[in-house]
């Protein structure tokens, strides 16, 4: 059987360099997450590896395949030095867990919560999760497993999750893009919902 993480961190490596950090976190019943930190000029990125591990199961299925089902791993950048971006090495990984501890397909234009900040004094305690592609592309993988797509993610304020949640993702990125939002600012306000 394929050594899919090591793939996946050959990757990472490829795309964004070598990791300058690297941390570990295990939740009990599910397979250890790791999250490494890429610094390139004034963007820190976060990646998780761990998450590719097993596919993503429906959860209305009664039976997980074991092999076949998408497989993802998340990708988070930030300006660095503006706040302690740091800790959200155990968000992410606990964003990362959740297909195995709740069930979940974490899939383009999903939200996740983690019901505290991302880091230290952030307005945001949940992400949108992006279209894959741009940064790192997809793994492909010998069949019949799903290729690893490389989920960014997109920190959002209490307000912008609620706007989402009414007006859907799209319209949410729509709305960036017009005002022009920085959402690599670890410490923006929430955009214009008028």
């Amino acid at each position: 059987m394929v050594d899919v993480l090591a793939l996946v961190e050959a990757r990472l490596h490829t795309a964004l360099g070598e990791p300058d950090a690297r941390a570990a976190v295990t939740f009990l019943g599910t397979d250890r997450i790791e999250v490494l930190r890429f610094t390139e000029g004034d963007i820190v990125r976060y990646a998780t590896l761990g998450m590719s591990a097993q596919p993503m199961a429906d959860p209305t299925s009664a039976l997980a395949d074991p092999v076949k089902g998408p497989r993802a791993e998340l990708v988070l950048s930030v300006r660095a030095g503006l706040a302690d971006t740091d800790k959200v090495l155990r968000p992410l990984a606990v964003l990362a867990a959740s297909p195995q501890v709740e069930g979940l397909v974490v899939a383009p234009g999903a939200s996740l919560d983690v019901g505290e900040p991302l880091w230290p004094g952030a307005p945001f305690s949940s992400v949108l999760v992006a279209e894959p592609g741009g940064l790192v592309e997809d793994l492909e993988l010998d069949a019949p497993m799903d290729p690893v797509r490389f989920l960014p993610l997109l920190p959002m304020t209490t307000n912008e999750a609620a706007w989402k949640r009414v007006r859907g993702a799209k319209e949410l990125e729509e709305r960036w893009l017009t005002q022009g939002t920085d959402l690599r600012d670890p410490l923006r306000k929430s955009v214009g919902l008028d």
